[in-house]
C-alpha cells in the first residue's frame, strides 16, 4: 500500500461522522499525550533498573570487602611491596586490617671464615618491644602464598616451635 492511499484512508477514519470535518488535530493530542505517558513509562523503568544495577554491584563490592580469605594451608609468606617477606598465620586477608601472628621472618647471614651466605629463620618477638602479631597494611601487601606443610620453611617453623616448647 503507497504512503498517500493511507494517508488518505487515515484521514477519512479520523474524520468527524456528524460535522464530517477532521479529527487530526485532537489525534495528534492524544497521540502526543499517550506518547507522553510511554516515555514516562520508560523512564521510570530505566530509573528502577539502574537502581537495581547499582545496588547489585554495591551489594558484591560488600561481599568481596567484608569475606577475609580462608587459606588451606596453616601458615602464610606475605610479601610487602619493599620486598620483605614474612611468614606466620594470616587472618583477615582481603579485609581492611589483616593480622599475622607467629610471624617469622628470614636472615642471612655469612659465615666470616667461609664467607658462605647462611639464611637462618627468626621468630619476631625477641625485639625490644616484644610483638606477638603484626598488623599489616593491606595497601603494602605485594601477594600471599600458602606455606606448604612439608616446604623448608614449614620445617623450620616447626623446629622453632619445639624449641620454645609451643
Amino acid at each position: 500500500m503507497h504512503a498517500a492511499v493511507w494517508l488518505r484512508r487515515a484521514a477519512v477514519a479520523c474524520a468527524n461522522p456528524t460535522t464530517g470535518k477532521s479529527n487530526r488535530g485532537a489525534e495528534k493530542v492524544s497521540m502526543t499525550d499517550s506518547q507522553g505517558r510511554v516515555d514516562v513509562i520508560r523512564s521510570v523503568w530505566l530509573v528502577a533498573g539502574i537502581l537495581v544495577i547499582v545496588a547489585a554491584l554495591w551489594y558484591m563490592v560488600a561481599q568481596v570487602r567484608g569475606s577475609a580469605v580462608q587459606f588451606p594451608t596453616k601458615y602464610q609468606a606475605v610479601v610487602l611491596i619493599n620486598g620483605a617477606v614474612y611468614f606466620g598465620r594470616l587472618a583477615g586477608y582481603g579485609g581492611r586490617d589483616p593480622v599475622l601472628t607467629e610471624v617469622y621472618y628470614i636472615v642471612s647471614q655469612q659465615d666470616p671464615t667461609t664467607k658462605q651466605v647462611k639464611n637462618v629463620l627468626v621468630k619476631r618477638g625477641k625485639e625490644l618491644h616484644e610483638p606477638d602479631r603484626m598488623y599489616v597494611n593491606p595497601v603494602q601487601v605485594l601477594f600471599v602464598e600458602p606455606v606448604g606443610p612439608n616446604s623448608k620453611v614449614a620445617q623450620l617453623i616447626a623446629q622453632a616451635s619445639a624449641q620454645a616448647g609451643h
